[in-house]
């Protein structure tokens, strides 16, 4: 069985979610906002099993979930 290595796998992953992110950025009018909704994704897709607003917003380096909420 020949399947793809851990390592092109993540990047694969990362290739995505980048153009992902390139995709939904015209949606918003600010660039903050749009690097908060980056941060957003980030964030649902990290490791961490809850996914709070409080954890979101420390997982994307922000002072309180206000901005993770507001997406």
């Amino acid at each position: 069985m020949s399947g793809a290595s851990i390592e092109t796998t993540l990047e694969l992953w990362a290739l995505s979610l980048r153009d992902i992110k390139a995709r939904i950025r015209p949606l918003f009018t600010q660039d903050r906002v749009a690097t908060s909704a980056g941060g957003f994704l980030d964030g649902l897709l990290g490791p961490e099993r809850r996914k709070t607003g409080w954890m979101r917003a420390e997982a994307a380096g922000d002072p309180g979930p206000w901005r993770q909420q507001a997406i």
